[in-house]
C-alpha cells in the first residue's frame, strides 16, 4: 500500500467514523430488520471469474488448525434420489486423505451478483469445511463467506464483509477498502471465522488503529457502556488479540467423535491438540491458565496469483454454481451442556447446532442482508438505490469480567472485579446456538421485544444468569450491573437460594452487592432465585416483592465450605431492612471489639506495646464500638417494634437509628489511625449500607 493510498484510507476511515457519530440515531440499528433491497441477477462467468480471481483472498490459518478448506464433492452420496454430504462422510473422507502439511482437495468457491439497475457487484467467496470445532456449538460441515462489494463504473471496491459465528455476533467488516488491495483472511482455529486483515501487518488482526497501522476493521463502537465506548462491535480474532478460548472435545451419543465406528480414519490426533481442549467447563475448579495463544500456521493463495508473498497451500478456484446440484449437508445433531442457575439444582440446557446450504440462504443471492454495522449498509444506501436502509434492532450488551480479592478488604470479607482474560460463552434462550465473547465482550443481536433468559458459562467458572428486558425501541439494553457480568471461579463460589422450592414466594427482584466491590448481580424473579457468589465476599441481599418492598439480608459464606446459603422465606419491609441493620452494625462491632482481645495476654516481649499499635486500644476504638453497640439495640428495637405493627414507634426508633449511625460514622473517623486500614474501610462501607437501608425503611409503607 503506497503512502497516497493510506492516507486516503485513513481519510475515508475517519470520514466513515464522523458519519457513525453524526448518525447517532442510527444506535443498536442493523440490515437484520431493513429497508427491501434491489433484486440481484447472476454475473456472467467471464466477469464473474474475472472479479473472483481479481479479488481471491488469501488465507491465514492457525498452527493448530486441523479443518482447512476443502471440496465437498468427493463425499457425496445419494439419498432419495438426491445429491447430499453426510457428516460422517465428510469427516471421515477429509482425514482419510489428509497428510501432514497437505490438506486435501484446497478449495474455494466464488459467486458473483450484480444489483439490477445499479453499477453494485458483489463476489463472494465461500470456504467449505469438513468440521467446526470450537469452545461450543461444534458442528458437521462448515461454511464461512467473504463478500467483496465493488462499483462496476468506477472499478473501487465499497465493502468487504467477512463471516463470523452467528447473526447474533456482528461481522467482521472494512469500509472503502484500497482498491488495488488483495483481501486478507484471519481464520479462527476450529471455527473458522473470518478476521479481516488490511494493514500493513498481515498475520494479526488489528481492533483500533495504532501507530502507523490502520485498523482492520471499521465496525462503528458499541454504545450504552460507557467502558466500551471506543471498542469498535465486530468479533473480531479473540486469541491473536490477547485473550484465552478452552475448546471442547466434540461428542456424539456420549462419547467423543473420534471414538465412533463410521469414523475409522479419525483419531484423537485428528482434533485440535490436547492442550487447548477441555473435555467440559464443568470438570474444571478453576480456569485453565496455560493455553497457548495464536500463532500463524499454514497460508493459502490462488494458485493462479503471482503477486502476492509466498503461501504454503494453493487452492483451486471454483464456481459455486458447480455444487448446487447438493441439495443438504446432513449429520446427526450434536449437543454440548449449558448449566443454568437454579434453585436447588442447576439445569443442563442441551443446544443443538446444524448448518445447511449456502444457495439456500438469503444472503446468498443478495449479500446485503450479511452487512452487520448499521453505518455501513446506510453508507451504500446514500450510494446505491439498490441497498436498503438499516432500520432499529435490538442488541443486548455487557463486558464479562473475573471477580478478585480486593486488596483494600479484610482477608475473606472484600471482593473486586478485573478485565476478564478467558473468553466465556453466552446464551439467550431466545436463541438457537450460544455465542462466544470477544475481548469479554457479550454481545446479541436481532433479540425479539420482551423478557429473555441470559446465560454466561465460563471454563471452569460458576454460570451466572438472569433476566433481562428488551424495549422495542432499538435501544441497547446493557446485561448485568450496569452493563458488566461478573464470574466467579468455581473452587471459590458457592450457590445463594432464595425463596421456597415451590417458588410460591411474592419475590420479583433480586439484588447482590458485596461490600467493596458493589452490586454485582441484579435480576427480576419469578418467586424464586439462585446466584453463585465468591466465598471470599460480604453481601447484602436485596429482595423486592410484588409491590417494590424492600428487603434486605447480611450473607457472609463460610470461606472453606461449599454449602450452600439459603435464605428460605425471604421478606420485605421495615421490619427486614432493620434486622439487617441490627446483623450487619453487630458483625462490624464484634470485629472492633476483637483488635483489643489480645491487650491482655501474658507476652513478655519487651516490644508488646508496639505490638498493639493500631489494634484498637485507644479510647477512639472504644468509643467505635460503643456508637455500633447503640446501633444494634436502636435497630433490634425498631424491628421489634415493626413485628408488634407499631408503624409509628418503628418510624421513632428508625430516626433513633438513622442518629446513632451519624455518631458511629464520627467515631471511625476518630478512630481511624487506631484501626487497620482494611477493617476501618468495611466500617465506613458498612456504615453506609447501614444507612441506605435505614432510609429505605423509614420510606417504606410496609411494617
Amino acid at each position: 500500500m503506497t503512502d497516497e493510498t493510506a492516507a486516503d484510507v485513513d481519510r475515508r476511515t475517519v470520514l466513515g467514523a464522523l458519519a457513525g457519530v453524526g448518525g447517532a440515531a442510527l444506535a443498536g440499528c442493523s440490515a437484520f430488520e431493513r429497508e427491501a433491497d434491489g433484486r440481484t441477477s447472476q454475473v456472467d462467468d467471464e466477469t464473474a471469474r474475472a472479479l473472483a480471481t481479481r479479488f481471491a483472498p488469501t488465507l491465514y490459518f492457525d498452527s493448530r488448525e486441523p479443518w482447512f478448506p476443502t471440496d465437498p464433492r468427493p463425499y457425496t452420496s445419494e439419498q432419495d434420489g438426491e445429491a447430499v454430504v453426510t457428516g460422517f462422510d465428510a469427516v471421515d473422507g477429509y482425514h482419510e486423505r489428509y497428510s501432514e502439511g497437505s490438506p486435501p482437495n484446497p478449495t474455494v468457491f466464488y459467486h458473483a451478483v450484480e444489483y439490477e439497475e445499479s453499477p453494485l457487484a458483489v463476489v463472494q467467496f465461500w470456504c467449505y469445511s469438513a468440521f467446526d470445532q470450537f469452545t461450543t456449538n461444534f458442528h458437521w460441515h462448515d461454511w464461512e463467506v467473504l463478500h467483496v462489494f465493488i462499483d462496476t463504473e468506477t472499478d473501487e471496491t465499497q465493502l468487504y464483509v467477512a463471516s463470523s459465528h452467528s447473526r447474533t455476533v456482528p461481522n467482521n467488516e472494512f469500509l472503502d477498502p484500497d482498491p488495488d488491495m488483495i483481501p486478507r483472511i484471519l481464520s479462527e482455529l476450529g471455527s473458522h471465522s473470518s478476521a479481516l486483515s488490511v494493514n500493513d501487518v498481515a498475520d494479526h488482526f488489528q481492533r483500533v488503529a495504532a501507530g502507523n497501522l490502520l485498523a482492520d476493521i471499521t465496525n462503528t463502537a458499541i454504545e450504552g457502556i460507557e467502558d466500551l465506548a471506543d471498542v469498535p462491535l465486530a468479533y473480531g480474532l479473540p486469541r491473536d488479540e490477547g485473550s484465552r478460548l478452552p475448546y471442547l472435545i466434540p461428542e456424539y451419543e456420549g462419547e467423543p467423535i473420534y471414538e465412533h465406528e463410521r469414523l475409522p480414519s479419525v483419531t484423537r490426533e485428528s482434533l485440535i491438540d490436547d492442550d487447548l481442549t477441555v473435555r467440559s467447563f464443568d470438570a474444571l475448579t478453576s480456569p485453565p491458565t496455560d493455553l497457548p495463544s495464536r500463532e500463524t500456521g499454514l497460508v493459502f493463495r490462488h494458485r493462479e496469483r503471482t503477486d502476492e508473498a509466498d503461501a504454503d497451500i494453493e487452492y483451486d478456484l471454483v464456481p459455486s454454481s458447480d455444487l448446487e446440484h447438493i441439495t443438504d449437508f446432513t449429520g446427526p445433531q450434536l449437543s454440548f451442556e449449558f448449566s443454568v442457575p437454579e434453585p436447588v439444582e442447576d439445569a443442563a440446557a442441551g443446544h443443538l447446532t446444524a448448518t445447511g446450504t449456502p444457495w439456500s440462504q438469503p444472503r446468498y443471492d443478495n449479500p446485503a442482508a450479511d452487512i452487520s454495522v448499521p453505518n455501513h449498509r446506510t453508507a451504500l444506501a446514500e450510494r446505491y438505490d439498490a441497498i436498503g436502509e438499516a432500520a432499529p434492532i435490538n442488541t443486548v450488551v455487557s463486558r464479562v469480567t473475573d471477580v478478585i480479592a480486593s486488596d483494600d478488604a479484610p482477608e475473606n470479607e472484600g471482593l473486586t472485579t478485573t478485565e476478564i482474560d478467558l473468553e466465556a460463552i453466552v446464551l439467550l434462550e431466545s436463541e438457537p446456538e450460544a455465542v462466544p465473547t470477544f475481548g469479554g465482550v457479550a454481545i446479541a443481536r436481532d433479540v425479539p421485544a420482551g423478557d429473555h433468559r441470559l446465560t454466561v458459562n465460563g471454563a471452569g467458572r460458576a454460570p451466572h444468569s438472569e433476566r433481562v428486558t428488551v424495549s422495542d425501541d432499538g435501544t441497547p439494553t446493557a446485561a448485568g450491573v450496569d452493563g458488566e457480568i461478573p464470574l466467579i471461579a468455581r473452587n471459590r463460589a458457592t450457590k445463594l437460594e432464595l425463596g421456597d422450592e415451590n417458588g410460591a414466594s411474592d419475590l420479583s427482584r433480586v439484588a447482590v452487592e458485596d461490600d467493596f466491590a458493589g452490586r454485582l448481580y441484579e435480576s427480576s424473579v419469578g418467586g424464586s432465585d439462585a446466584v453463585y457468589v465468591d466465598r471470599g465476599g460480604a453481601y447484602t441481599t436485596e429482595v423486592r416483592d410484588g409491590d417494590d418492598t424492600i428487603g434486605a439480608y447480611r450473607v457472609n459464606p463460610d470461606p472453606g465450605s461449599e454449602s450452600t446459603v439459603r435464605i428460605e422465606r425471604p421478606e420485605t419491609g421495615k421490619a427486614s431492612l432493620a434486622e439487617y441493620v441490627a446483623e450487619v452494625a453487630e458483625e462490624t462491632r464484634a470485629d472492633i471489639a476483637a483488635l483489643g482481645d489480645d491487650d491482655g495476654s501474658d507476652s513478655d516481649d519487651d516490644d508488646d506495646e508496639t505490638e498493639r499499635e493500631g489494634r484498637g486500644s485507644s479510647n477512639a476504638v472504644t468509643g467505635l464500638e460503643r456508637s455500633l453497640a447503640a446501633v444494634v439495640d436502636a435497630a433490634q428495637r425498631a424491628a421489634e417494634r415493626a413485628r408488634a405493627n407499631e408503624h409509628g414507634n418503628t418510624d421513632k426508633q428508625l430516626q433513633n437509628v438513622l442518629e446513632r449511625l451519624q455518631r458511629a460514622e464520627e467515631r471511625l473517623a476518630e478512630a481511624r489511625e487506631d484501626v487497620p486500614d482494611s477493617l476501618s474501610n468495611a466500617t465506613g462501607k458498612r456504615l453506609e449500607q447501614a444507612n441506605r437501608r435505614s432510609e429505605q425503611a423509614r420510606r417504606a409503607e410496609k411494617l
